[in-house]
């Protein structure tokens, strides 16, 4: 029996390179987040290209296309001096965090761009309370590029949906 392929329906290997990518961006949350989870901050700064671009903004500000987030980093000098801070000269109260990242999806566009959304929760225990708390809710907007050391963030936007935002919002999301 003789199949004809519906139009627009990927080949088989076209679906196995997007499971493929998909896989590899899904292994790049994870680093990422264990990063942000074990305050390796410098570590963190590293995933992102040279003039990677890295903002946490709220919904509303992103709607309304307004470009004022909490934090605006242009590129990863920028990015390794909020690490370089936290890590050395900031103060606040110990905590851990936990990030949730799911919901991925990947596309990668003709001239190579791979674009990836995925939403994510970040979960925080400081040391003097017995609880855990939502400590921010919202989703990731990336766009990667491919480098010799593997994927890394051209552009991360964390948009936020949280109307409230707890004011140690100390640590990168």
């Amino acid at each position: 029996m003789l199949t004809v392929p519906l139009p627009n329906t990927p080949s088989r290997d076209e679906m196995i390179d997007a499971l493929l990518l998909k896989a590899e961006v899904e292994a790049f949350n994870e680093a990422y987040a264990r990063a942000l989870d074990e305050q390796r901050l410098m570590d963190w700064a590293e995933l992102f290209t040279p003039d990677g671009f890295y903002t946490i903004i709220s919904r509303e500000n992103y709607d309304r296309k307004l470009p004022v987030g909490l934090i605006y980093c242009e590129n990863r000098g920028m990015i390794r001096d909020r690490a370089f801070a936290l890590e050395k000269t900031a103060m606040f109260a110990p905590r851990y965090l936990r990030h949730m990242i799911g919901s991925l999806k990947v596309a990668q566009e003709p001239d190579g761009t791979i674009t990836a959304g995925a939403n994510y929760a970040v979960f925080q225990v400081l040391f003097d309370r017995p609880d855990a708390t939502i400590h921010q809710v919202g989703r990731y907007v990336d766009r990667f590029e491919r480098t010799s050391e593997g994927l890394k963030l051209a552009s991360r936007t964390c948009i936020y949906d949280s109307l409230l935002i707890d004011n140690a919002l100390c640590i990168p999301v």
